[in-house]
C-alpha cells in the first residue's frame, strides 16, 4: 500500500498546481506555463542548492521563458525526479513500516501538499506583483 500511494499523491499535487495556476489567470494549456509549474514543484521539494538555482528562475520567469524552445523536450527530468525523490525518501521509506507507516504516511503527505500549495501561491502572487524598479 505503501508504494501504491506514490503515483496517486504526484497526480493529486500536479492537480493542486494546476487550479492554483488556472485560479490566479494563468493558461496551463500553454506549455511554458507547465514549466512554470515544475518549477514550483522542484522548488517546494529539492535540496537547499537546486532551490535557490530554481527561485532565480522564477523571479526572473518572463525574460527566461522567452528563452524557451518551442517544445518541452529540454527540460530536464532526471534532475527533476532525482531532487523529488532525494527529498521525499525519508517520509516515503519511514511509510513502509509496520503498525505505525500509515500513520506516518498520512501525516508526510499532508505536510508535503501542504508545503506545495503554500509554494504555488507564493510563486504565483510574486508573479503578479509589479517588478520593483
Amino acid at each position: 500500500m505503501g508504494l501504491a500511494d506514490f503515483p496517486v499523491l504526484i497526480g493529486l499535487k500536479m492537480k493542486l498546481l494546476f487550479d492554483i495556476a488556472a485560479l490566479y489567470g494563468f493558461d496551463v494549456k500553454d506549455y511554458r506555463e507547465r514549466l512554470y509549474i515544475l518549477y514550483i514543484f522542484q522548488l517546494a521539494f529539492s535540496s537547499q542548492q537546486r532551490r535557490n538555482e530554481v527561485y532565480h528562475l522564477i523571479t526572473t520567469w518572463d525574460e527566461f521563458a522567452k528563452t524557451l524552445p518551442e517544445h518541452a523536450e529540454d527540460f530536464d527530468w532526471r534532475r527533476f525526479q532525482q531532487e523529488y525523490r532525494d527529498y521525499i525518501d525519508l517520509a516515503k521509506m519511514a511509510q513502509l513500516v509496520p503498525v505505525i507507516g500509515a500513520a506516518v504516511g498520512a501525516i508526510a503527505n499532508y505536510k508535503l501538499v501542504a508545503q506545495l500549495g503554500e509554494t504555488a501561491m507564493n510563486c504565483y502572487r510574486l508573479r503578479l506583483l509589479p517588478p520593483n524598479e
